[in-house]
């Protein structure tokens, strides 16, 4: 049984898609949400404007060269937790998929670690990723773009974990992704919840806007209108991934106050920032003290289906629009 959704939106035209002012899903017109976001590594700043139809916020202006804000972006952003993540990323996909399911496509694999805890299940895997180096060394077969992998479809599961807020263009990639995917085949999507307690209460200096590198910002309703009005139906919901969610709570706090933003986050991945030993001791102490208090947030987000990170399960849908 598919989940209550919002009202249907209309879907964007081609020439709305490739009108900034114009929302890239729907079509709707943007209105300003933040005037000024900082990139935590250039220091740079970026508006979020949001569709006054759907909800979605997009990162402005839009870099023409995104590969330099990704310099050093990859390496131990999980760290000690890489195992449980991977591990629970399985237990959803056991979850929502058909038992003889067998083959697994991860978009945005990152290092394969989650490729790995699926193989390990059983699954046989592909990945995407545009820096294809870590997971290959791992023995994964992955590769640099998704038309690369036209060749293993169909698939039984594609997921992508928060790998959708970087794609430049959801639809198209949602139509991609549509082709690739077998006719009881299911989709998993993770996102950071930009309409969640989290994002409502930093506002501006939430951890998880991460601009320029998210270039969209998904709400509950503007990601599950943007499925539907491709074909997919959501049928499953899950308000939480916990590290995601504890950090987002902890680093956020920590943003309100004067200084390098994230440098708990960078401390926590074995980054050395440009400051001396004792700032480094109190944001470790501050940024332990908040995160142990964060443990007791997170189930509130996750309860009240409003956490830092939504993940949307869909399978596709009979009769897609336009179809």
């Amino acid at each position: 049984m598919s989940l209550p959704m919002p009202a249907a939106v209309p879907v964007a035209s081609e020439e709305e898609r490739v009108d900034p002012a114009r929302c890239q899903a729907c079509g709707g017109t943007l209105r300003v949400r933040f005037a000024a976001v900082r990139d935590p590594q250039t220091r740079e700043a970026f508006s979020i404007l949001e569709c006054t139809r759907c909800g979605l916020g997009h990162t402005a202006p839009r870099p023409k060269d995104l590969a330099s804000y990704y310099r050093g972006y990859h390496g131990g952003r999980h760290g000690k937790t890489a195992d449980y993540c991977a591990r629970r990323r399985v237990r959803i996909l056991r979850q929502v998929a058909d038992s003889s399911a067998c083959r697994l496509l991860d978009i945005g694999c990152g290092d394969g670690s989650f490729l790995l805890a699926a193989r390990a299940a059983g699954w046989t895997v592909v990945g995407t990723e545009m820096n294809t180096g870590p997971a290959r060394q791992l023995g994964l077969e992955v590769y640099p773009h998704i038309s690369d992998v036209q060749s293993h479809a169909p698939f039984d599961a594609i997921s992508l974990w928060h790998t959708f807020e970087h794609l430049p263009d959801p639809r198209a990639t949602l139509g991609e992704i549509r082709g690739l995917l077998s006719s009881n085949g299911v989709l998993i999507i993770a996102v950071p919840n930009a309409g969640g307690l989290q994002a409502r209460a930093f506002r501006a200096k939430w951890f998880h806007l991460d601009v320029p590198r998210h270039l969209y910002h998904f709400t509950r309703s503007s990601l599950a209108n943007l499925l539907q009005s491709e074909g997919f139906i959501p049928f499953r919901e899950w308000h939480q991934e916990f590290e995601y969610d504890l950090l987002g709570w902890s680093q956020s706090a920590l943003n309100l106050a004067p200084g390098p933003p994230n440098l708990f986050f960078d401390l926590l991945r074995g980054f050395k920032p440009p400051i001396g030993k004792l700032p480094s001791v109190l944001a470790w102490l501050s940024g332990a003290l908040l995160t142990a208090l964060a443990i007791f947030l997170v189930p509130v987000g996750t309860l009240t289906r409003r956490g830092g990170t939504l993940i949307i399960a869909a399978r596709r849908a009979q009769h897609p629009h336009g179809s």
